[in-house]
């Protein structure tokens, strides 16, 4: 039950009406029009997660509520994480609640360095992140809001200055099923294309200023 799943598996065995596969998270978003729909749910959901002592992220609004989950210890998603969606979706559907599966989205910021180690401790410091836990091998630098909400924020090698390129970029990461809309949106608002030779992995959109932002997905990163 802790092996690490693959993202396509993960997207696989879930419950398309509820979930979607985000940044290395599960996630659904049910609209429940009101806070005490909303609580009845989370409760609900507290007590199945307490029982299979596999817990989500929640968050309660007005009127929605947001789940995430992920295997902490593993850093990834395993069949503890595919068993509580499948427990959630039941809870969802015995109360009747709508689902907006292809809501969710996580944001990352992206800092090109030439130094990332003399630069990092500034970034910890003035956001009040932490280091990301043990990162993969190979993996690039990042930063994490301790609280668990804001951005998360990693740092990309630098070969050579680049005066006249943005530094910072922003990493739109949506189900992989609403990337190429949100590109159409993005383009048709006054963007334009900077680069779709790694897609559907990720696409470099600009502003009509050269600011940079990309739209990601899971998919094309597996292998």
């Amino acid at each position: 039950m802790s092996e690490l799943m693959r993202d396509s598996e993960v997207t696989e065995a879930l419950d398309h009406r509820h979930w979607r596969v985000v940044l290395g998270r599960i996630h659904g978003t049910f609209r429940t029009g009101s806070f005490t729909r909303g609580l009845e749910l989370t409760q609900q959901v507290a007590a199945v997660a307490e029982q299979m002592n596999h817990h989500p992220d929640v968050d309660l609004r007005y009127g929605s509520v947001h789940l995430s989950c992920v295997s902490h210890d593993v850093g990834g998603l395993t069949a503890r994480d595919v068993a509580l969606a499948r427990a959630v979706s039941a809870v969802v559907d015995e109360l009747g609640v709508e689902a907006a599966p292809t809501a969710s989205q996580a944001l990352e910021i992206a800092i090109d360095a030439l130094d990332i180690p003399a630069v990092l401790p500034f970034w910890r410091a003035v956001l009040g992140y932490v280091d990301e836990p043990a990162p993969a091998e190979g993996a690039l630098p990042a930063l994490a809001d301790p609280a668990g909400r804001g951005a998360a924020v990693w740092f990309q090698q630098m070969d050579e200055p680049r005066p006249q390129r943005n530094r910072i970029h922003l990493d739109v990461s949506v189900p992989h099923d609403v990337a190429e809309e949100r590109v159409a949106a993005a383009l048709a608002a006054g963007g334009h294309l900077v680069s779709d030779t790694r897609a559907p992995a990720f696409w470099v959109l600009a502003d009509g200023e050269g600011n940079e932002a990309c739209v990601c997905t899971w998919q094309a990163r597996e292998g």
